[in-house]
């Protein structure tokens, strides 16, 4: 392990087995817990020397602590030790907050890009298509998301992790670490999304075939439907299997069918879990979303009232540009705060499920240049700490 947050397996380059890991969600040892020794003889002058190093003083006492644990360390946004879900969040709003001249900064630049490309392939196709407007550019902008998503995800990557260390990232840092990886991450992202789309597309298959083919027995129909949206739970568990492929892929600089699997082990046994964190962190984003957003469509709705009106009685299906360019905004600030907090959200899992399988901890203590003592865990110092400054 090295100070940079290019992260490693703690052991060699081939990969532990699992069979040598403790289950996901059995607690790891922190560093610094360790079973207090039997009560002895109490010896002159071990009230002051347990004092000054931690040894059991004349009253059952380990240092200044008592018979618990010395607090985990914390150089950066999270304890290092197995995290709740609290901490995962509190985390992710705290890198936000610690380096938002970074995490912000690359969010926005990225919101305006995504949103002024849909913007304008809304524009340009506006009206001409009928009702299909708005899907036609979304398809069109499709690419671009993908980019942006792409970009966002590899470079707020870096960021993060560097905040889990107590460390700051500028865009420039961020991005020429993440710039040898950016080639792999569109690969992960493309297969990603080919496997998903390709799960549900597989489900749905007999629905098609038998609808292209002319039949229109009612009865089958529904239970095709049923047969295919069957799919949808079983695409879901997939892309959960494989939520940690990206930060995988980055910090540890691995390649995209290594990431994937790399992905799937530390998932394993944990499933539940992670499913249940992600999905928090999406109706906490979407709520945000909604929250910001719908002051600008209702602006945008007054802006292009006589508009609407005028097109009802109309066969004119284009979208006043005042709402569009309200809406866009909407977007564009939503996107600035949801962008980071998403990032931060996996990134943070992913270190979690590496400090209960693999004591990550003790590396990332090392990397961020707290003091060991006895070789068996890591105590505050006595004089402020620069790292957690």
């Amino acid at each position: 392990m090295t100070d940079t947050p290019g992260w490693a397996s703690p052991s060699s380059s081939e990969q532990p087995r699992d069979e040598a890991r403790p289950p996901a969600d059995a607690p790891a040892a922190v560093p610094g817990q360790s079973v207090p020794p039997h009560a002895a003889p109490p010896v002159p002058g071990a009230g002051h020397i347990g004092a000054q190093y931690g040894a059991p003083g004349p009253h059952g006492q380990y240092g200044q602590y008592g018979w618990g644990a010395p607090p985990s360390p914390k150089p950066g946004v999270i304890p290092l030790r197995p995290l709740g879900v609290g901490e995962i969040l509190d985390g992710a709003v705290s890198t936000i907050r610690t380096h938002w001249r970074t995490t912000l900064g690359l969010s926005l630049g990225l919101a305006v890009i995504e949103q002024g490309g849909s913007l304008a392939a809304q524009l340009a196709i506006n009206g001409s298509t009928g009702n299909l407007t708005q899907a036609l550019a979304g398809v069109v902008v499709l690419p671009l998301a993908l980019l942006i998503g792409v970009i966002a995800s590899a470079l707020l990557t870096m960021v993060v992790s560097r905040a889990v260390l107590g460390k700051s990232a500028t865009a420039g840092e961020a991005w020429r670490e993440a710039r040898p990886q950016l080639l792999r991450m569109f690969g992960l992202s493309l297969l990603s999304g080919l496997i998903f789309g390709g799960i549900v597309l597989l489900g749905f298959t007999p629905l098609i075939g038998y609808v292209v083919a002319g039949a229109d027995e009612p009865a089958l129909v529904a239970l095709l439907v049923v047969v295919g949206l069957l799919s949808v739970p079983a695409a879901v568990w997939v892309w959960v299997q494989l939520s940690l492929a990206a930060p995988a892929l980055m910090l540890e600089k691995q390649g995209v069918m290594a990431a994937l699997s790399r992905s799937r082990r530390l998932v394993r046994g944990a499933w539940w879990r992670q499913a249940g964190i992600n999905l928090l962190a999406w109706v906490l984003s979407f709520i945000v979303s909604m929250i910001i957003a719908t002051p600008f469509a209702v602006i945008g709705m007054a802006l292009g009232f006589d508009h609407l009106v005028n097109e009802s009685s109309s066969t004119d299906a284009s979208v006043p540009t005042a709402m569009l360019v309200a809406s866009a905004i909407g977007g564009i600030i939503a996107s600035t705060l949801t962008i980071p907090f998403s990032a931060a959200i996996t990134v943070l899992l992913y270190v979690d499920q590496r400090i209960r399988r693999e004591a990550l901890d003790i590396e990332l203590a090392r990397a961020a240049g707290l003091p060991e003592y006895g070789g068996t865990g890591w105590s505050d110092p006595v004089g402020p700490n620069p790292a957690r400054l």
